[in-house]
């Protein structure tokens, strides 16, 4: 199958690396704690205040929020963390307490990029620990926020790390056959019990098709951000799992 991808110019390089004695999609956890409640401040206040028991910064005033933490069996520190919340609370508010708390914390704004409109809001960070990202937007009267924070050194020492300027995709097969997985004109084969294998990408859509015997073809298409990574990985019921965004 043919694929199509966007500026290309780097030779694509694929690397076998292991995770201990196991598949990198066995050596990643994802843990999720989210709550729904109308865990609301009095509505006469437009204050947002920083909730100290949040892993990232969060106010008290939210209808829903939830954490997602990506880890590496055997590294203590997570290499992604997600914050998903909907605030009842104006952007250019819930902006502000952003840029206030996430200063506190060290995270430099990088001007390179940034969009701030009256409806969405992405802005890209230097924090302490590697790239940042905050996102927000609107849905119906509240705000929604997307806040991201990577960890550079463990993705240096999990081996997912992409190149300067470059996305990076990580192939894992732990069911009990041979899978397939077709991208960038190339078909690369992992039978059962190897080794992960990873491929620096030029930033672009891709097309990719895994192929399982006695299962359909799964085709998708994934679009590559540089400085992401992404796993493509095949279940041990031999069904391909959804792409799972890991750095």
């Amino acid at each position: 199958m043919r694929t199509a991808r966007l500026g290309a110019r780097v030779p694509a390089r694929w690397r076998a690396f292991g995770c201990g004695l196991a598949f990198l999609a066995s050596c990643l956890l994802a843990a999720t704690a989210s709550a729904w409640m109308p865990h609301l401040a009095p509505l006469f206040s437009s204050a947002l205040t920083p909730d100290p028991e949040s892993t990232l910064p969060a106010p008290t005033r939210y209808s829903f929020r939830g954490t997602h933490t990506t880890i590496i069996r055997g590294v203590e520190a997570p290499l992604r963390i997600t914050l998903e919340a909907t605030i009842p609370a104006e952007l250019s508010d819930v902006l502000a307490f952003y840029r206030t708390e996430l200063a506190k914390r060290g995270w430099q704004e990088r001007p390179d990029g940034a969009l701030v409109a009256a409806d969405h809001v992405q802005v890209a960070f230097v924090s302490p620990l590697g790239p940042g990202m905050l996102e927000l937007g609107r849905r119906d009267s509240s705000t929604v926020v997307n806040l991201v924070q990577r960890n550079q050194d463990v993705a240096i020492k999990g081996n997912v790390l992409p190149e300067p300027d470059q996305a990076k995709l990580v192939f894992s097969n732990i069911s009990e056959t041979e899978a397939a997985l077709t991208i960038n004109a190339r078909t690369i084969k992992r039978p059962t019990g190897a080794n992960a294998v990873s491929l620096d990408l030029q930033p672009g859509k891709y097309s990719y098709q895994l192929s399982i015997p006695g299962h359909p073809a799964t085709t998708n298409v994934l679009n590559l951000a540089a400085g992401d990574t992404w796993e493509l990985t095949v279940g041990r019921d031999g069904e391909a799992w959804s792409p799972l965004l890991l750095y």
